[in-house]
């Protein structure tokens, strides 16, 4: 009798860990708002709007060079970019709110080699003392930024971005930090990895969302079709569908987001683009992903990376740094689509 009992418990142990995810919320439809260097005003949030998103992510970074463990942030009210202070986030929260969207405030990292910036996911010491000094310094960030979150009501706070080394290495930061963070904020956490490693990540139990930059390859050729990109999303989806069953979360979509170029879905993570223009091209991936995915149960949604405030002056005063404006779907025909699956989906 014992014998046949247990076979069933196991049974249902193993029904219940494959049970589909369904996400019963109204799906997250949300841009990654690039954090102003200045003040703005309000209605820049109007323009999110405009779009029929009803989130904004906002990023504040910080920053560590040439192998320094010594983690640094603007911690200032007032400073260098005032959209990373305190003050700046604070204020842009308010707004959003005021404008009735709602907000996921999501620390990233920014790592300066001597040749250049540097993947945070490689992020590596080589010492015991140097780790504890960046966790020091990181974990005061992670939970000044929390405490902004609590104050403002913001509805997701991200804990961090594409860590996968230091994901790896020390598990236990992870943990006592995600403790910490619970202790300081009461709205929904998630962390966002990178879509090649999210299958690794050691404390999904503990957070609200599997969040994921959703960078995956989808086609190879310079300008496919839109169903050869379609076709692209058919082992990705099936692969985040049995993961979504095996955590038991649903999964965000904390980025997603094509340059407006030739190969962008080749590697869309590859930020310093040189192909020519090709506004169709970024415009047919945004369609395959809302043809293909966003009508899954396990996807909680997706923030699209990314939406410039006032990017009439980005454009005017950072001609330097133009190829940030490859991945902005703004003023192109991706930004008409966007348009029309956030209002009918």
């Amino acid at each position: 009798m014992f014998k046949y009992l247990s076979i069933i418990f196991i049974s249902l142990c193993f029904s219940c860990q494959n049970k589909a995810v369904i996400f019963e919320d109204k799906k997250l439809k949300g841009v990654c708002f690039v954090a102003p260097p200045r003040e703005i005003e309000a209605t820049e949030f109007e323009n999110v709007k405009n779009i029929h998103a009803e989130w904004v992510a906002l990023t504040p970074y910080g920053f560590t060079r040439d192998g320094s463990p010594e983690f640094k942030y603007n911690k200032l009210s007032d400073g260098y970019w005032w959209g990373e202070s305190p003050k700046g986030v604070s204020e842009c929260v308010r707004m959003a709110h005021e404008k009735g969207l709602k907000v996921m405030l999501k620390p990233h990292a920014w790592i300066q080699g001597n040749s250049g910036s540097t993947f945070t996911g490689d992020l590596d010491f080589k010492t015991e003392a140097e780790w504890q000094t960046f966790e020091k310094s990181f974990g005061e960030y992670l939970l000044d930024f929390a405490k902004v979150a609590d104050s403002t009501k913001v509805e997701i706070y991200c804990i961090a971005t594409e860590f996968e080394n230091f994901v790896e290495k020390r598990p236990a930061f992870w943990h006592k930090i995600i403790k910490d963070i619970r202790g300081v904020y009461k709205g929904k956490l998630t962390y966002a990895e990178n879509w090649d490693c999210y299958d690794k990540v050691p404390f999904w139990a503990e957070l609200d969302f599997v969040g994921v930059d959703g960078y995956f390859p989808l086609a190879d050729a310079k300008s496919p079709d839109l169903n050869t990109i379609k076709k692209g999303w058919e082992k990705h989806r099936n692969d985040l569908e049995k993961f979504s069953r095996k955590i038991q979360k649903p999964i965000l979509f904390t980025e997603i987001g094509y340059q407006s170029t030739d190969f962008t879905t080749q590697k869309p993570w590859e930020s310093y683009s040189k192909h020519p223009d090709n506004d169709a091209l970024q415009a047919d991936a945004y369609k395959a992903f809302f043809e293909e995915v966003w009508k899954e149960s396990w996807l909680a949604g997706c923030f699209i990376w990314k939406w410039f405030p006032d990017l009439k002056r980005e454009n005017e005063e950072g001609r330097k740094h133009k190829f940030r404006d490859k991945y902005t779907p703004q003023g192109k025909i991706g930004e008409v689509v966007l348009k029309e699956y956030f209002k009918n989906n």
